[in-house]
């Protein structure tokens, strides 16, 4: 079996580590696997009544976390698991999101409801898979 490599942006990705006790992403083999990103700015700080900001953040946050191990971001990511507090307000920011950062790439995705998240302020968490082709 691979050796397990964890790994941890600077600013909130490292600050969420302390707290929290977990890591931003593992690489096992050719698979990155990256923890629930949130709609967090660099120093941690989230808007709660912004949802159209947390989902522009969260997308940001997935692509730093990934260039962190060395990836290109979005475009290595073949499996995205989100998570909406609600729903009908942030589905389809994120569909704009992937067309935007993704255009030509349709990962796998499962949109999820849930009822809250780890961190009160948040409305959305996305959780990502990626593919490490030789990059």
């Amino acid at each position: 079996m691979s050796s397990l490599t964890y790994y941890n942006d600077e600013g909130a990705g490292q600050k969420n580590n302390d707290l929290y006790h977990y890591s931003q992403a593992v690489v096992i083999g050719d698979i990155v696997k990256c923890s629930g990103q949130g709609g967090w700015d660099p120093s941690g700080e989230i808007d709660g009544d912004d949802i159209e900001g947390q989902v522009a953040l969260v997308f940001q946050n997935v692509d730093r976390v990934l260039q962190t191990v060395g990836m290109r971001g979005w475009e290595d990511v073949y499996s995205v698991r989100s998570y909406h507090v609600d729903m009908d307000s942030s589905f389809n920011l994120c569909v704009e999101n992937l067309k935007k950062r993704i255009p030509n790439h349709k990962p796998l995705w499962t949109a999820i409801g849930v009822t809250k998240l780890a961190i009160p302020k948040m409305k959305i968490e996305i959780e990502v898979e990626a593919y490490a082709k030789s990059n």
